[in-house]
């Protein structure tokens, strides 16, 4: 149960740093079909025509943990009010085992096992993982978005099936975007960094449209590092949209505090 304290910010907080520098092509050309597809600037375009519009939303969840020596299963509730806070409660067999309170400022935590907490904010945590983090990241990655601002960068475009993909490279970060091509929904992002044998990659197979939104029913997380491979699989059993919610959080009595150097 302690590599769920972990979770919280692995899951929730990891993307890379990247500035895209490559020339976008206006029309690429498909090699198996010989014929031109459409421009990676109107396909991030269609994209983001597909709007989220709602204020909270109420997820309920289950989540499967699994690394190369141990998986775990949990109920996971996220409570999002839109662009402000994240809550993210961690169950095991209805006992409440972490915790995870994200704001735009600053990300706070505990878990129960070892009894510990971490407050802090995103620069602390960029420094230990490696990355550049903030909220919008987070929560565009569990509402089925793009971690990074599209509309921002330029990028190459391949036709693949019923996808089209859209990459960009800098350095050694090489970041790579699929997209059905029936409503330019994300069906999977990915980052990886060759040098040093780092993947992070996030695959959504399904969504639901709601009023005003598509929302992944699920997200498939896989990771590797030097130390190791992790998957987390989420599936999200039901979801509420705009209703009030409540979003509490404190760090129970005798909790030690951690802090990241």
């Amino acid at each position: 149960m302690k590599n769920w304290s972990y979770l919280l910010v692995f899951v929730l907080l990891l993307s890379c740093k990247s500035k895209a520098v490559l020339v976008d092509t206006n029309t690429t050309k498909d090699d198996s079909a010989n014929e031109k597809i459409m421009s990676s600037k109107k396909i991030i375009q269609n994209h983001y025509d597909n709007k989220n519009e709602f204020s909270t939303l109420y997820i309920r969840s289950s989540a499967k943990y699994k690394d190369d020596n141990q998986s775990q299963n949990v109920s996971a509730e996220i409570k999002i009010k839109k662009d402000e806070k994240i809550l993210v409660s961690i169950r095991f067999l209805g006992i409440t085992m972490a915790k995870a309170l994200i704001t735009p400022s600053q990300v706070k935590y505990y878990e129960k096992m070892n009894g510990t907490y971490f407050e802090g904010d995103y620069q602390s945590l960029s420094q230990w993982l490696g990355t550049d983090l903030d909220f919008i990241k987070i929560q565009n990655m569990l509402l089925g978005e793009p971690i990074d601002d599209m509309t921002k960068a330029n990028y190459t475009t391949v036709s693949i099936d019923k996808f089209y993909k859209l990459n960009n490279v800098e350095n050694d970060t090489e970041k790579s975007f699929s997209f059905e091509t029936e409503k330019y929904l994300l069906k999977k992002q990915q980052i990886v960094q060759a040098e040093k044998q780092r993947m992070f990659e996030v695959n959504y197979s399904n969504f639901q449209e709601y009023t005003n939104s598509f929302l992944p029913s699920n997200l498939f997380i896989n990771a590797v590092q030097k130390k190791g491979k992790t998957e987390i699989s989420i599936d999200y059993n039901s979801i509420t949209l705009n209703e009030d919610l409540s979003f509490p959080y404190s760090v129970p009595n005798g909790y030690d505090r951690i802090f990241i150097k």
